[in-house]
């Protein structure tokens, strides 16, 4: 079990909190050991929307190892972070802020108070289009990032902004869970995974899923749970109850990847995987589906 703690400020926006929060959730529900705590530097917060929110815990003396400690922001922030509840919450994270195995995560004007905290210092780190100004003079010795939709350095997350707490959420269930959890939950809260131009590519395992074809996806879980055997395109059509013409339409036109193509990737990232495991390149290539190390490399050449 993972415990996530979601740290609330004042005036905290309630997308910022219920976005991640609920993907989280949803996350459970697929399988994944998340147990989410609310906690504040007051019983209760008053909310962007005027809603109050109470119940909160006490600010821990102590965090389990492995913990995920994220902050969603608030607004008008720079009042809500001058009052004294915030101002405990950051002395509480930068307290915490070299405790080992724990991951922290801002979103949007969250990411100032991780910033405050010290937790950014030497690491890059995003936020609001509109606040990284005032989160370059509150962590000078950080990385600024602009046009991020996220940022992931080492155990320190942050985001641009209210949606973009949901791709973060993502991520993280990807990293933390499992790419297939994430897919899921993305699938049933309706949103893509998404990547700034900036960001690295996403892993093949997540990539080719900003479309809501049942049927597309369905091939594609198919691949993904056993990308070593071959899936010829007529029985993956079978299977998922559409003509093989309308399915390679659907992948080009959907997915903007032929089956083909979408299948290489995976058995190219299995084989890194295999490789990164200690596996030498024939025993590699052979683990992941290819007949021989050449094979894999004529299918990296073409990859690229």
């Amino acid at each position: 079990m993972r415990d996530v703690y979601f740290v609330l400020s004042p005036s905290v926006l309630l997308l910022d909190l219920a976005g991640p929060a609920d993907a989280l959730r949803l996350a459970g529900q697929q399988g994944a050991d998340f147990r989410l705590h609310y906690i504040g530097a007051s019983e209760a917060v008053d909310t962007s929307l005027g809603l109050p929110l109470g119940g909160l815990a006490p600010l821990p003396d102590a965090l389990p190892e492995g913990a995920v400690v994220v902050a969603p922001g608030s607004t008008p922030s720079i009042e809500a972070y001058a009052r004294p509840e915030a101002r405990r919450i950051v002395a509480w994270l930068a307290e915490r802020r070299r405790q080992p195995g724990i991951r922290w995560a801002g979103v949007c004007s969250g990411s100032l108070l991780l910033a405050e905290a010290g937790l950014f210092d030497g690491r890059a780190c995003t936020s609001h289009h509109t606040l990284l100004e005032r989160l370059r003079a509150l962590a000078p010795a950080a990385r600024v990032q602009e046009n991020r939709v996220f940022v992931a350095d080492g155990p320190c997350y942050s985001s641009a902004g209210i949606t973009a707490g949901i791709d973060l959420a993502l991520h993280l269930i990807a990293d933390l869970a499992d790419p297939a959890i994430a897919r899921a939950v993305a699938r049933e809260m309706v949103v893509y995974f998404r990547r700034s131009p900036q960001d690295p590519e996403l892993s093949p395992w997540l990539a080719w899923r900003n479309h809501l074809h049942p049927a597309l996806h369905r091939a594609q879980d198919l691949i993904c749970a056993d990308p070593v055997r071959d899936w010829p395109l007529d029985e993956l059509a079978a299977k998922v109850h559409v003509s093989t013409r309308h399915l390679s339409r659907l992948f080009r036109d959907q997915a903007g990847v032929s089956a083909h193509d979408y299948h290489r990737a995976l058995r190219l990232a299995l084989a890194e995987q295999w490789r990164s495991a200690g596996l030498g390149k024939e025993k590699a290539a052979l683990s992941a589906g290819f007949s021989s190390a050449r094979q894999m490399s004529r299918a990296a050449a073409a990859h690229d």
